[in-house]
């Protein structure tokens, strides 16, 4: 079995697979101060309840755009799975695409790995928006190179500058309002964030679009978020909540047959 591990600015996701098969997936803060032991007390528990043996994990993969809790996680393999782990990004990994930025080890190891994933789920030229501390936006050719992106603040970050910014503003839910105009200062804040975000989104959307003279370059949306915007705007062709997981998953394959 395969131990999946995706470590973003937020949250870091663990999940195990037997083959395709998705045995367990499990969430927690990303605190850089957590050790490999933090980790294995908490997973091992989670782990237990599904019923799933550490001993049947045989592999693992990384992907982290946090450096200071990569080592953590890699002690994580060594010590408590007996494991070498791939790492997205280092030396001798293969993705199997090429990049075509200026500065290719700049791409988030995220970013790429969705790139993967996506081309392998949908195959044509398309946009993958990925939900997350960030909001990005990344562009996947015809042959499955990463062609390059954008990234805007997340609506959490938005929301938390707008808090810690304004001293008379509350800090309030993200949820979308019935109408645009608010009668009060709460609804006017979610509605402000919220289809100010809905807007931010559509217009990069078409403005890619637009840029790569395909207007109906399809887009597909993954990250915690994407199902509420989906609900906000028909741009979105595909939620995909696993993305990044299944970029992982074949990534590790590739590299396994090599």
């Amino acid at each position: 079995m395969l131990l999946a591990i995706d470590s973003g600015n937020t949250n870091v996701v663990f999940s195990v697979y037997d083959g395709d098969e998705p045995k367990g997936l499990w969430r927690c803060s990303n605190d850089t101060r957590r050790t490999a032991d933090e980790y294995m007390v908490w997973l091992m528990q989670l782990m237990d309840l599904d019923g799933i043996d550490r001993g049947m994990i045989d592999g693992a993969i990384i992907a982290s755009v946090v450096p200071e809790a990569l080592f953590h996680l890699v002690s994580l393999c060594h010590r408590y799975f007996d494991c070498e782990p791939l790492v997205v990004g280092e030396e001798g990994v293969e993705l199997g695409i090429e990049i075509l930025m200026d500065r290719p080890e700049q791409v988030g190891a995220d970013r790429l790995v969705n790139a993967i994933a996506a081309h392998d789920r949908y195959y044509k030229p398309l946009i993958v928006v990925d939900f997350g501390t960030a909001t990005t936006f990344d562009i996947v050719d015809a042959q499955g190179n990463y062609a390059g992106g954008v990234i805007a603040p997340g609506i959490n970050l938005s929301l938390e500058a707008l808090y810690q910014a304004a001293s008379k503003l509350p800090r309030v839910d993200i949820r979308p309002t019935e109408k645009v105009i608010g009668k009060a200062t709460i609804p006017a804040m979610q509605s402000g964030i919220f289809w100010g975000y809905v807007g931010l989104i559509e217009g990069l959307i078409q403005r890619i679009r637009a840029e790569l003279g395909d207007l109906a370059m399809p887009v597909v949306a993954t990250g915690g978020l994407a199902p509420m915007f989906a609900e906000a705007t028909t741009l979105f062709d595909h939620i995909d909540r696993d993305l990044t997981i299944h970029g992982l998953i074949l990534i590790h394959r590739r590299n396994k047959t090599l």
